[in-house]
């Protein structure tokens, strides 16, 4: 395996040399290459196919849409330069800037990229809701547009969409890696195989991905977007190899090796991080650690619909029983010592803190409190546990130590559980079936709305077609989320917000564990990295000295 790694290194290098090199001359030299690893392969460099996080990544390197966010996440221009909406909010209508051209291939008459024009829009947008494409990404218009009739190119600068209801979250929406742009002329000559020949418009093109192994991107001479008076990207190009062992892939950081590096993992985060989340003595100076804001939560959640089998005899059927285990974990003491204070408590809800409308005194949830927690295992009928029988806790390998965690907390007010270990893609299974009852998640936001959390409990978002896993159905609820759709003014949608969170931690289906945070770790030479809370890469701002 070393030496495979090393011959890997070494033609990574030799490659990069001379794709870099090619057509210059031998004074340019310097190039600034952004090294970076990623721990698990890329399953596809097309938009229509952004479901995980190396994906979207990459994606937004090598692609752009009609808008796009910022690290305070705020929606910003991109290629649409300005937009309106119509009274009735069904009616969205984008002027397209005129100096967008997609990337140089062999396939555009004389190899050079064309102009971005709107009919290149309707055709990204339907592609997601294309049978045929069978795109991940369906959900973002499936039940909100009629049909490729709702995508309409009034002109070649003039992008309409049509909403068969108002969803006041749509410009975020748009800002996801699914919207970007795409050329129909190359995805039908590639077909499938577009997923590893990808031709966007963004600050960077695709020159060659060998899977497992390396991508390299370079530089797109001919960029739109600057910051300034200055032409962006910064960077000549961007250089990623895929190291599944973290611990490896954390040897070559320390080496210099790599120019970034994400995540703290479990092997070697005491050597960086003490209890507390700060950078130990070892590393200090040595290369920067941020901490930011991560829309995500860790959760447990709880099947509640009780016609369902699994569900019907279980002891979790009663709502003190689940509220007992809210209180009956400390969420402090999870995060320090088994997270090294990555983390935010969890204690205001299930949508996250840095999601726009957060609001800490509008939503309570649960703090640590086992002398509640024991009041309430009383008031359900079992005092100090006795007469409750075992429930069954579900997770995946790489969470075992956490849920055995809360396996120990919940047995310290008598709740016996055996902890069940499952493959990821088995657990998810299961959850998408509401076939298992009690079992660890985590929600991550796509867009920056809290709706994309409170769906999740939407009766119509039953499983297997939606993410409704702890099979909560309650028609107030429903109403609730209906009438924020139709509500414009931001403050007086929150306030909707909080109310149906506030329901959600009332009937306790779910039990918040903590609200993530993303952890970056630079090289000292590294400026212009900006994190933001959804966690996406932005390298075109990336400045390497």
């Amino acid at each position: 395996m070393l030496m495979h790694r090393i011959i890997t290194h070494l033609f990574s290098a030799l490659l990069l040399t001379c794709i870099i090199s090619c057509g210059h001359s031998s004074s340019d030299d310097g190039k600034k290459v952004f090294n970076m690893n990623l721990d698990q392969n890329l399953t596809s460099l097309d938009p229509a196919f952004a479901r995980n996080q190396n994906a979207t990544w990459m994606i937004n390197q090598i692609f752009n849409g009609l808008v796009q966010i910022d690290s305070a996440l705020n929606t910003l221009p991109c290629i649409a330069k300005t937009w309106q909406v119509s009274a009735d909010k069904l009616t969205y209508t984008f002027n397209l800037r005129s100096d967008v051209y997609f990337h140089d291939d062999p396939l555009f008459p004389k190899g050079r990229g064309r102009k971005v024009v709107a009919s290149d829009f309707v055709y990204s947008f339907y592609r997601l809701i294309d049978p045929k494409v069978a795109s991940s990404g369906g959900w973002i218009f499936s039940d909100k547009v009629k049909d490729i009739n709702s995508f309409v190119a009034i002109d070649d600068s003039t992008f309409q969409i049509r909403l068969t209801r108002p969803f006041p979250a749509f410009l975020n929406l748009l800002t996801t890696q699914y919207c970007s742009v795409v050329p129909k002329e190359i995805v039908e000559h590639y077909g499938k195989d577009f997923r590893s020949h990808p031709i966007g418009t963004g600050p960077f093109k695709f020159k060659y991905w060998k899977e497992d192994e390396i991508l390299v991107l370079l530089k797109n001479e001919h960029y739109w977007e600057k910051q300034g008076n200055e032409q962006l990207p910064f960077l000549d190009a961007v250089n990623v190899t895929f190291i599944s062992d973290k611990q490896s892939a954390f040897m070559n950081f320390i080496k210099k090796e790599l120019d970034f590096f994400e995540k703290v993992d479990g092997s070697y985060r005491d050597d960086i991080l003490t209890k507390s989340g700060k950078m130990t003595a070892k590393y200090k100076r040595k290369f920067v650690l941020r901490k930011g804001l991560y829309l995500c939560t860790e959760y447990i959640g709880v099947m509640v619909d009780t016609n369902i089998a699994i569900t019907k005899h279980s002891p979790l059927r009663f709502k003190k029983v689940r509220q007992a285990i809210n209180y009956a974990i400390d969420k402090v003491k999870l995060i320090k010592y088994l997270r090294n204070g990555i983390g935010i408590p969890a204690t205001s809800g299930f949508i996250p803190q840095g999601m726009p409308g957060f609001d800490s005194a509008a939503v309570k949830g649960y703090h640590y409190n086992p002398k509640k927690a024991a009041r309430l295992l009383a008031e359900a009928g079992f005092p100090n546990g006795r007469g409750m029988p075992q429930v069954m806790l579900s997770t995946s390998t790489t969470y075992k130590d956490l849920i055995e965690f809360v396996q120990g907390e919940l047995g310290e007010i008598g709740i016996k559980t055996k902890v069940d270990v499952s493959p990821s893609a088995s657990l998810r299974d299961l959850m998408s079936k509401n076939e298992v009852n009690f079992f660890r998640g985590s929600w991550i936001a796509d867009y920056p709305d809290g709706e994309i959390y409170l769906a999740m409990f939407y009766s119509k978002n039953k499983v297997p077609n939606g993410p409704n896993y702890t099979a909560y159905y309650n028609d107030e609820f429903d109403r609730l989320l209906e009438k924020s759709y139709y509500e414009a003014d931001d403050q007086k949608r929150y306030k909707l917000y909080h109310k149906m969170d506030s329901m959600i931690m009332d009937n306790a289906n779910v039990v918040p564990l903590f609200y993530d945070q993303s952890v970056v770790m630079t090289q000292n030479n590294i400026s212009g990295y900006a994190i933001n809370p959804l966690n996406w890469m932005i390298l075109k701002t990336v400045k390497k000295k």
